[in-house]
């Protein structure tokens, strides 16, 4: 409170080595989550422009819509860091349970309101009916998958929180390879609805990954809270 040094003593202090660690972590688990949605759109322009633009219009609701489940992992992240750096294991565990239970509440909320939103308000976004028609089959995908979504972005943000980027880069990298091959094989079989199909799996993944790490997490944070208890004692 009383100095505020503007310059670090020495370089050593600014941690380059670790941002740039970190941040290479990070890129790649960009580059594998890029990858996949990238993918999707392209096998559905092999489909012709009807479907792509069905798909891009289906894509950009969901993306939008998940993605306000970043508020939460945003909050999520900042109070785990907390916790971590304080060391207090009990507050990271029950603030990393409240925060993935109102993702998925939240989760429900959205896909209630993207389901009817886009049924009755499609035609905001086309008029040509065969356009409208593949939107209404992608519906179900866009608007069942909201809770999953939700809980995969809060799940990052949990992992970001206990600085695991690590994890999050590896888990993205073999979610990306099994997304990929589904999408090019389910794209091929089913068309339009196999790329939904695959895009459900993708999800579906991101936060299997992110429930086997919490698991993890989970038991860890109890055991050093309950030793510390014990010491405590």
């Amino acid at each position: 409170m009383k100095e505020v040094h503007l310059l670090p003593p020495s370089l050593k202090d600014l941690q380059f080595s670790r941002f740039l660690k970190n941040g290479f972590w990070l890129l790649t688990r960009v580059i594998a989550v890029t990858i996949c949605v990238t993918l999707a759109a392209s096998r559905a322009a092999t489909l012709g422009s009807i479907p792509m633009a069905a798909f891009q219009i289906c894509l950009q609701v969901w993306l939008t819509s998940s993605l306000l489940a970043d508020g939460l992992a945003v909050a999520g992240q900042a109070i785990l860091a907390g916790a971590f750096a304080e060391k207090d294991y009990k507050k990271a565990t029950l603030a990393a349970t409240r925060v993935l239970q109102m993702g998925f509440i939240l989760g429900l909320g959205l896909a209630l309101v993207v389901g009817l939103g886009l049924y009755f308000g499609s035609g905001i976004f086309s008029k040509d009916v065969n356009v409208i028609h593949l939107i209404h089959i992608g519906i179900p995908f866009v608007a069942a998958t909201q809770p999953i979504n939700s809980l995969a972005f809060v799940f990052d943000g949990v992992n970001f929180g206990a600085s695991d980027f690590v994890y999050s880069a590896y888990s993205m990298v073999l979610v990306a390879i099994a997304s990929i091959a589904s999408i090019f094989v389910l794209s091929k079989a089913s068309g339009f609805v196999g790329i939904w199909v695959a895009l459900t799996i993708y999800m579906g993944l991101r936060t299997f990954a992110g429930v086997w790490r919490m698991r993890d997490v989970y038991d860890k944070s109890l055991k050093q809270w309950k030793f510390g208890r014990q010491r405590l004692r």
